[in-house]
């Protein structure tokens, strides 16, 4: 059942239930000030029909566009999963919301998140301890190492799923498939395929309910969710109890992965995290830098299918570079910084269709924004599109046109696939990364046309192809 209709038979529950979640709702009498233009929409499920329509059919920001030309350019209200929400919209509401994080606002998640996950509110503390590790982990230095690693497996990748295959291929099955093995191999130094298939479809079952409305009933996404990620979650304890026997009798040199850095955070007391507590966090990683990933590959593929000069430039700039190599010599640190060109075409595709198209933050404390009274407790909501795809900031907002990152950047907050603020995704290189490894193989070996000419983009819940983008191959002769 896709997301959108068990995403409807979900809200008929909460209608049934009205009486139980009267509590969510606020009554605006209570509220001191004028509070931001807008409507709540139905009674208790607000207007989250109308935006979940708006994703799956693939237009999220015909839902932002149309409150803002309705009610206000710079912030509205409205009511989304149960929740009394003010959504900030442009490079000011952007700025605005990640200059006062951990003063006025605050990180928010959906409940179906923290549930799936077994998690609260992550304390300040342990957000701090976690962002370090992650920190040593994933900066750029840190990563130099793993270029090659990552390399490997790339070249694996291709050989096994793309080369000597039939003709036609399913876009999206294949980039889930290196992107999750890619995260296995980095995060926990799991390098077996069969081993990585086996936790394909349970991670795509938690990345679908942890979006979803929180009804723990048998066939809905919440309870999906749930189930795999207790099959994670006991997959992922006997790696961590291994690691950690492995670590006590000294076998081989330490490896230095996500894992191993967790393995040695301490809480305020000096204990080590949990086992429960390191599976949780990896497994946030894992979908997180999995099914994001996978979305942005797919749709570099659809765009270069769709724009031959731009494809040309691509592989120019790869051909370069793989024939500046010796036969069998991995890439390295160097060879990425000089894919400029290839890096433009994916920050507009990032800016077209961001994986992450917004998130939501929690008032602290009631505060006036743009004259407008914001009561604590209300959710706060971003979105990229309303600046990625607002002609204010971006000429010909529709139009694929990589020259716009050509040696010059964005105006601030205007860009913002990756978030910002003290929450910016601390992934963000790594997926530079394996994104254009991706390309490096895919354009050496493979011209290829779309077999689904006007494919539809729906999100679910990360934007994607709806019949996950079958391409016809045509190998490179060699």
């Amino acid at each position: 059942m896709d997301i959108f209709y068990a995403s409807m038979i979900s809200l008929l529950f909460v209608v049934v239930s009205f009486a139980l979640h009267l509590a969510f709702y606020k009554s605006n009498a209570a509220v001191k000030g004028k509070l931001p233009p807008g409507k709540k929409g139905w009674l208790v499920i607000g207007e989250t029909l109308e935006f979940l329509a708006a994703a799956r059919n693939g237009h999220p920001e015909r839902f932002i566009f149309d409150r803002m030309a309705r009610f206000s350019s710079q912030v509205f209200r409205t009511s989304l999963i149960l929740e009394d929400v003010v959504v900030f919209c442009g490079s000011a509401g952007n700025k605005f919301l990640f200059s006062n994080e951990d003063k006025l606002v605050r990180a928010w998640r959906v409940s179906s998140l923290d549930k799936i996950f077994q998690i609260n509110q992550i304390p300040k503390t342990e957000y701090i301890k976690l962002k370090k590790a992650l920190s040593n982990f994933l900066l750029p230095e840190a990563l130099h190492r793993y270029v090659p690693v990552m390399d490997l497996v790339t070249q694996k990748h291709f050989k096994n799923e793309w080369e000597d295959k039939n003709e036609i291929v399913v876009t999206c099955e294949l980039t889930s498939n290196l992107t999750l093995w890619l995260a296995c191999k980095v995060f926990l130094s799991i390098d077996e395929p069969e081993r990585v298939k086996h936790l394909s479809v349970p991670f795509k079952s938690v990345a679908r309910g942890m979006f979803s409305l929180p009804i723990d009933l048998p066939g809905t996404l919440f309870r999906g969710g749930i189930n795999a990620a207790k099959f994670i979650r006991k997959e992922l304890a006997a790696v961590i109890k291994q690691r950690k026997t492995d670590l006590i009798n000294a076998k081989g040199a330490p490896i230095q992965d996500l894992l191993s850095q967790l393995l040695l955070v301490t809480d305020e007391d000096g204990n080590k995290w949990t086992e429960s507590n390191i599976a949780n966090k990896i497994m946030g990683m894992v979908v997180a830098s999995h099914e994001n990933m996978s979305s942005v590959c797919a749709f570099v593929v659809k765009y270069l299918a769709e724009f031959p000069e731009v494809y040309q430039g691509v592989y120019t700039e790869q051909m370069e570079i793989a024939n500046s190599k010796e036969l069998g010599e991995l890439l390295n640190w160097n060879d990425i910084s000089k894919m400029k060109y290839s890096w433009n075409v994916v920050c507009e595709v990032l800016r077209l269709v961001p994986p992450t198209q917004a998130s939501f933050r929690e008032a602290v404390t009631d505060f006036v924004y743009n004259g407008y009274s914001i009561p604590k407790g209300w959710k706060l909501y971003w979105s990229a599109v309303s600046t990625h795809k607002n002609p204010e900031y971006f000429a010909d907002p529709e139009k694929f046109d990589p020259s716009r990152f050509d040696g010059k950047a964005p105006a601030p907050y205007t860009f913002i696939p990756f978030g910002g603020g003290h929450h910016i995704c601390p992934g963000k290189e790594y997926a530079r990364l394996q994104i254009l490894m991706f390309m490096h193989h895919l354009v050496r070996k493979f011209k290829w046309e779309k077999v689904v000419p006007e494919e539809k983009i729906i999100a679910n819940p990360f934007p994607l192809p709806a019949m996950g983008l079958p391409i016809r191959l045509c190998p490179h002769q060699t």
